[in-house]
Protein backbone atom coordinates (compact mmCIF):
# COMPACT_ATOMS: atom_id res chain seq x y z
CA UNK A 1 0.00 0.00 0.00
CA UNK A 2 2.88 2.36 0.80
CA UNK A 3 4.41 1.72 -2.61
CA UNK A 4 1.08 2.58 -4.28
CA UNK A 5 0.84 5.82 -2.28
CA UNK A 6 4.38 6.82 -3.25
CA UNK A 7 3.70 5.99 -6.90
CA UNK A 8 0.47 8.04 -6.81
CA UNK A 9 2.26 11.04 -5.25
CA UNK A 10 5.08 10.89 -7.78
CA UNK A 11 2.59 10.69 -10.67
CA UNK A 12 0.58 13.61 -9.25
CA UNK A 13 3.76 15.70 -8.87
CA UNK A 14 4.81 14.98 -12.45
CA UNK A 15 1.36 16.00 -13.73
CA UNK A 16 1.45 19.20 -11.67
CA UNK A 17 4.87 20.15 -12.98
CA UNK A 18 3.84 19.39 -16.55
CA UNK A 19 0.79 21.64 -16.16
CA UNK A 20 3.03 24.58 -15.31
CA UNK A 21 5.10 24.62 -18.48
CA UNK A 22 7.53 26.94 -20.23
CA UNK A 23 8.18 27.44 -23.93
CA UNK A 24 11.26 27.78 -26.10
CA UNK A 25 12.04 31.31 -27.34
CA UNK A 26 10.68 30.87 -30.88
CA UNK A 27 7.43 29.13 -29.91
CA UNK A 28 5.30 32.32 -29.87
CA UNK A 29 5.71 32.96 -33.55
CA UNK A 30 5.51 29.30 -34.49
CA UNK A 31 2.22 28.58 -32.69
CA UNK A 32 -0.15 26.96 -35.13
CA UNK A 33 -3.54 28.46 -36.01
CA UNK A 34 -6.22 27.19 -33.66
CA UNK A 35 -9.15 27.13 -36.05
CA UNK A 36 -10.24 28.07 -39.54
CA UNK A 37 -11.96 31.39 -38.98
CA UNK A 38 -14.33 30.47 -36.17
CA UNK A 39 -14.93 33.21 -33.58
CA UNK A 40 -13.23 32.86 -30.21
CA UNK A 41 -15.60 31.48 -27.57
CA UNK A 42 -17.55 34.32 -25.99
CA UNK A 43 -17.11 35.08 -22.31
CA UNK A 44 -18.78 37.29 -19.76
CA UNK A 45 -16.54 37.49 -16.67
CA UNK A 46 -16.13 39.77 -13.68
CA UNK A 47 -12.79 41.35 -12.75
CA UNK A 48 -11.41 41.82 -9.24
CA UNK A 49 -13.16 45.22 -8.94
CA UNK A 50 -16.55 43.75 -9.86
CA UNK A 51 -16.63 45.11 -13.44
CA UNK A 52 -18.04 42.83 -16.14
CA UNK A 53 -15.95 42.12 -19.22
CA UNK A 54 -17.52 40.54 -22.28
CA UNK A 55 -15.33 39.48 -25.18
CA UNK A 56 -17.79 41.28 -27.48
CA UNK A 57 -16.87 44.65 -25.93
CA UNK A 58 -13.43 44.27 -27.54
CA UNK A 59 -14.85 43.86 -31.06
CA UNK A 60 -12.53 45.42 -33.62
CA UNK A 61 -9.51 45.11 -31.29
CA UNK A 62 -6.87 42.43 -30.97
CA UNK A 63 -6.92 40.68 -27.59
CA UNK A 64 -4.18 38.83 -25.72
CA UNK A 65 -5.55 36.49 -23.05
CA UNK A 66 -3.28 34.78 -20.56
CA UNK A 67 -4.75 31.89 -18.58
CA UNK A 68 -2.83 31.31 -15.37
CA UNK A 69 -2.96 30.12 -11.75
CA UNK A 70 -1.64 31.56 -8.50
CA UNK A 71 0.21 28.34 -7.69
CA UNK A 72 2.08 28.20 -11.03
CA UNK A 73 5.71 29.25 -10.54
CA UNK A 74 6.22 30.04 -14.22
CA UNK A 75 3.08 32.20 -14.20
CA UNK A 76 4.32 34.10 -11.16
CA UNK A 77 7.80 34.54 -12.60
CA UNK A 78 6.25 36.29 -15.62
CA UNK A 79 3.93 38.63 -13.69
CA UNK A 80 6.27 41.64 -13.69
CA UNK A 81 6.81 41.30 -17.44
CA UNK A 82 3.05 40.95 -18.00
CA UNK A 83 2.44 44.03 -15.85
CA UNK A 84 4.90 45.95 -18.02
CA UNK A 85 3.15 44.77 -21.20
CA UNK A 86 -0.29 45.81 -19.91
CA UNK A 87 1.09 49.21 -18.89
CA UNK A 88 2.70 49.93 -22.27
CA UNK A 89 -0.65 50.56 -23.97
CA UNK A 90 0.00 48.14 -26.85
CA UNK A 91 -2.28 48.07 -29.90
CA UNK A 92 -4.06 45.06 -28.36
CA UNK A 93 -5.96 44.46 -25.14
CA UNK A 94 -4.26 42.47 -22.38
CA UNK A 95 -6.50 40.31 -20.19
CA UNK A 96 -5.74 37.50 -17.78
CA UNK A 97 -8.11 34.81 -16.60
CA UNK A 98 -7.91 32.67 -13.47
CA UNK A 99 -10.37 30.00 -12.41
CA UNK A 100 -11.21 30.31 -8.70
CA UNK A 101 -12.16 27.11 -6.89
CA UNK A 102 -11.13 25.06 -9.93
CA UNK A 103 -7.88 23.40 -11.01
CA UNK A 104 -6.39 23.78 -7.50
CA UNK A 105 -6.95 27.58 -7.52
CA UNK A 106 -7.97 29.52 -4.41
CA UNK A 107 -11.58 30.64 -4.02
CA UNK A 108 -12.41 34.15 -5.30
CA UNK A 109 -12.11 35.96 -1.98
CA UNK A 110 -8.79 34.29 -1.10
CA UNK A 111 -7.44 34.91 -4.61
CA UNK A 112 -8.42 38.61 -4.52
CA UNK A 113 -6.74 39.06 -1.14
CA UNK A 114 -3.62 37.24 -2.32
CA UNK A 115 -3.47 39.21 -5.60
CA UNK A 116 -3.84 42.57 -3.82
CA UNK A 117 -0.57 41.80 -2.04
CA UNK A 118 1.41 41.22 -5.24
CA UNK A 119 4.04 43.74 -6.23
CA UNK A 120 4.24 44.88 -9.85
CA UNK A 121 0.73 43.78 -10.84
CA UNK A 122 -1.16 47.10 -10.87
CA UNK A 123 -1.69 47.13 -14.67
CA UNK A 124 -2.97 43.56 -14.91
CA UNK A 125 -6.67 42.96 -15.49
CA UNK A 126 -7.68 39.69 -13.85
CA UNK A 127 -10.99 38.11 -14.84
CA UNK A 128 -12.53 35.42 -12.66
CA UNK A 129 -13.77 32.28 -14.40
CA UNK A 130 -15.71 30.64 -11.56
CA UNK A 131 -15.70 26.90 -12.09
CA UNK A 132 -13.48 26.97 -15.18
CA UNK A 133 -16.07 26.99 -17.98
CA UNK A 134 -14.05 29.48 -20.06
CA UNK A 135 -10.85 27.49 -19.44
CA UNK A 136 -12.66 24.46 -20.84
CA UNK A 137 -14.07 26.30 -23.87
CA UNK A 138 -10.60 27.61 -24.74
CA UNK A 139 -9.06 24.16 -24.30
CA UNK A 140 -6.58 25.22 -21.61
CA UNK A 141 -4.56 22.19 -20.55
CA UNK A 142 -1.49 23.84 -18.96
CA UNK A 143 -0.51 27.01 -17.16
CA UNK A 144 0.24 29.51 -18.39
CA UNK A 145 -1.54 29.43 -21.75
CA UNK A 146 -1.54 32.38 -24.13
CA UNK A 147 -4.40 32.98 -26.55
CA UNK A 148 -4.28 35.51 -29.39
CA UNK A 149 -7.56 36.85 -30.77
CA UNK A 150 -7.57 38.93 -33.95
CA UNK A 151 -9.52 42.17 -34.41
CA UNK A 152 -12.11 40.11 -36.28
CA UNK A 153 -12.82 38.09 -33.11
CA UNK A 154 -11.16 34.92 -34.39
CA UNK A 155 -8.94 32.99 -31.96
CA UNK A 156 -5.87 32.79 -34.13
CA UNK A 157 -3.34 31.08 -31.87
CA UNK A 158 -3.18 29.41 -28.50
CA UNK A 159 -0.11 27.90 -26.90
CA UNK A 160 0.98 26.79 -23.43
CA UNK A 161 4.04 28.22 -21.73
CA UNK A 162 5.57 31.59 -20.99
CA UNK A 163 6.09 34.09 -23.79
CA UNK A 164 8.19 37.23 -23.51
CA UNK A 165 6.65 40.59 -24.32
CA UNK A 166 8.79 40.66 -27.47
CA UNK A 167 7.32 37.32 -28.59
CA UNK A 168 3.77 38.54 -27.88
CA UNK A 169 4.33 41.70 -29.95
CA UNK A 170 5.84 39.62 -32.78
CA UNK A 171 2.86 37.30 -32.78
CA UNK A 172 0.38 40.19 -32.95
CA UNK A 173 2.31 41.78 -35.83
CA UNK A 174 1.40 38.71 -37.89
CA UNK A 175 -2.30 38.83 -36.93
CA UNK A 176 -4.94 40.96 -38.70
Amino acid sequence: MKAFSKMFLITALICLLAACSSNPENAATSAQPVNKGEPAPAFDLVDLEGNTHELSQYAGKKVYVKFWASWCSICLAGMEELNTLAGEDPDFEVLTIVSPSSNAEKDSASFAKWFSGLDNASNITVLLDEGGAVFDEYGVLAYPTSTYIGSDGVMVKSAPGHFSNEQIYETFESIQ
